[in-house]
């Protein structure tokens, strides 16, 4: 069975910046398309930014260019990169890959608080 574990996640000012990582196992990764996913408190789950397994790469209408995701197939990784961090950034962000009519696997997920 699959398996996603994130890392990087913590405590910054607003303005700063964190680079989350997720790792994936029990899959062909380079199959999958991933996304990082956030749930802030009291909000429900929204959509960060989507890498698709083709190259497609979308984001949600909140980053407004300050995060950037990537992945590499050849270290099972997916990463986020985020810059100019603000208060509303806080929350819980979960790593997803998902391969339509097959798989979907989600990871446990990791604390980002930002600070004012």
């Amino acid at each position: 069975q699959g398996k996603l574990v994130e890392s990087g996640g913590g405590l910054v000012q607003s303005g700063g910046s964190l680079t989350l990582s997720c790792l994936a196992s029990g899959m062909r990764f380079s199959a999958y398309d991933a996304s990082w996913f956030r749930q802030g408190p009291g909000n429900q789950r929204e959509l960060v930014a989507t890498f698709r397994r083709g190259g497609y790469i979308n984001y949600g209408d909140f980053v407004k260019g300050r995060f950037t995701i990537s992945r590499d197939n050849g270290k099972n990784t997916v990463y986020l990169r985020m810059n100019d961090l603000k208060p509303e950034d806080t929350g819980v962000y979960f790593c997803n890959v998902r391969k339509p009519e097959a798989n979907e696997y989600w990871g446990q997920g990791t604390q980002v608080t930002v600070s004012s």
